[in-house]
């Protein structure tokens, strides 16, 4: 069963410049919510039990928004207020789940993940990437579905329009069926005639505690980096199974500008 969820959090954030001069992107409010309760939630209703957060030390206000009881005790004892009352019950609920790890070079989001290998339990694990929403379905729940059915390793996946497959990591496949299919490889941003398909990678995965492995093999890659994607593939290509998730919600892409707004626009109408 998966019960432990990775969420790398240490990026710059640089396309959401100047928000998050301040803030970090993951606290930022959508519809009166910051974006990282939003998968937070998803998780819970999943059945996830354990968070592990990668962060760096220019991130520590994220832990802060965890860890401010005085702030809130004091208020609270001022404003009687209920509605402050209880975001501070949820607030501490989400802190008894979390465990925090540091990443303080931007080395990727492979060496991220390599990080909280001593916390990994389980033969396999979820990771989210705190950019990408998923709202109407619960994609976490139906990739864990999944992985039940076919013991194998799940990442979420959705058709993009074929000129934009640049853009993306790209999946290689074979068996598809309605809502899933068998992955055969992973291209990272492929030119549009290389491509093998238009299903794009979205940030959720279940992998395999061997990945850990895996990565510590690895060079740096593009962007002196170490890339989750390449050990996928190097995964894949000794056999092992993984499958991509076709999701039934709608897909938000919160890490630019232009799509958090769009976000907090989707995110009213629910």
């Amino acid at each position: 069963m998966i019960k432990q969820a990775i969420i790398p959090l240490a990026g710059l954030g640089t396309r959401m410049l100047p928000l998050t001069s301040v803030t970090p992107k993951e606290l930022l409010p959508i519809n009166g919510k910051p974006n990282l309760e939003y998968i937070l939630d998803e998780c819970l209703k999943a059945g996830i039990k354990q968070f592990i957060f990668i962060i760096s030390k220019n991130k520590e206000s994220i832990k802060k928004y965890f860890y401010n009881d005085t702030f809130y005790k004091k208020i609270i004892r001022k404003k009687k207020d209920k509605r402050i009352e209880n975001e501070f019950r949820k607030i501490k609920k989400y802190r008894s789940m979390i465990k925090f790890v540091y990443q303080n070079k931007p080395k990727g989001t492979g060496d991220a993940v390599l990080k909280c290998n001593k916390l990994i339990k389980s033969n396999f694990f979820l990771m989210l990437l705190p950019d990408d929403l998923i709202i109407k379905k619960n994609c976490t729940k139906e990739m864990i579905e999944l992985h039940k059915q076919k013991k194998g390793s799940i990442i979420a996946t959705k058709k993009v329009p074929k000129k934009t497959v640049s853009r993306w990591g790209i999946l290689s496949l074979k068996n598809k069926k309605k809502n899933y299919f068998q992955i055969t490889n992973v291209e990272e941003k492929p030119k549009i005639k290389d491509a093998k398909s238009n299903y794009a990678i979205i940030g959720r995965y279940i992998l395999p505690k061997k990945i850990m492995k895996e990565i510590k093999r690895l060079k740096p890659g593009h962007g002196k980096e170490i890339h989750i994607t390449d050990a996928i593939k190097n995964l894949i290509h000794k056999n092992e199974n993984f499958y991509g998730n076709i999701f039934k919600g709608k897909y938000l892409d919160c890490g630019t500008i232009n799509g958090y707004i769009n976000s907090g626009i989707e995110i009213s109408k629910e």
